[in-house]
């Protein structure tokens, strides 16, 4: 498996580890708000509650399936950013999670429900923007987006990722997950923050620290 890693520089590592930090410290913050998660992680966290098993544990396992499929079909995407996201982001969400609740408990009333979806927001977006630009390696769901669109080129990527994403919200209602308004927000509301954060932020740091990708 080592041929299929990318080589990095240690900017880029630093840069992808702290992207997963700050989008399992916003799925945490979605979590907290009580309206709904990403279709992802919203999915992940329904299914492991209704079969009993921790919602770390699960993804990791979720995330062993989806691997495979990267195996065979998406090689070139797997990097060191895969391994850390598909085996550590669970347990830093539960981790912020757990400070969240302890500090601040939940949120009772709607409009602080909602500044916490805002607040999410805005966090995975920065931990997106770090994680995806710094190129390396693709978690296992992200990829499977990536493949399909290799495979169908003829669909664009959007409409490849918009169809893992509807089919993880339909599982996470099936399983009796949240549908709400955290799940819009991220649907519709990441794309342009991470876009910002990217031009903003992320790449000018690449740059400054001469990692830019060629």
């Amino acid at each position: 498996m080592k041929r299929y890693l990318i080589k990095v520089d240690t900017t880029r590592l630093i840069i992808m580890v702290l992207g997963n930090v700050f989008l399992g410290m916003g799925i945490s913050i979605f979590k907290l708000s009580g309206l709904g998660n990403d279709p992802f992680s919203g999915m992940v966290m329904a299914l492991a509650d209704s079969s009993g098993i921790v919602y770390a544990n699960f993804l990791i396992l979720l995330n062993l399936v989806l691997f495979v499929i990267q195996c065979i079909w998406g090689r070139k995407l797997i990097g060191a950013g895969t391994f850390v996201n598909a085996i550590f982001l669970g347990y830093i969400a539960t981790f912020f999670y757990n400070i969240w609740i302890d500090l601040l408990g939940e949120p009772q009333m709607f409009w602080q429900r909602v500044v916490t979806v805002a607040i999410g927001v805005v966090v995975c977006s920065f931990g997106i923007s770090l994680y995806q630009t710094s190129q390396v390696g693709v978690a296992p769901y992200d990829s499977l987006s990536l493949i399909m669109n290799k495979r169908f080129p003829k669909i664009s990527y959007f409409w490849h990722r918009m169809f893992t994403d509807a089919l993880c919200a339909l599982v996470c209602f099936l399983a009796g997950g949240i549908i709400g308004l955290g799940t819009l927000a991220t649907v519709f509301g990441l794309g342009p923050i991470i876009q910002f954060f990217d031009v903003n932020f992320t790449k000018k740091l690449l740059a400054k620290r001469g990692s830019t990708a060629g």
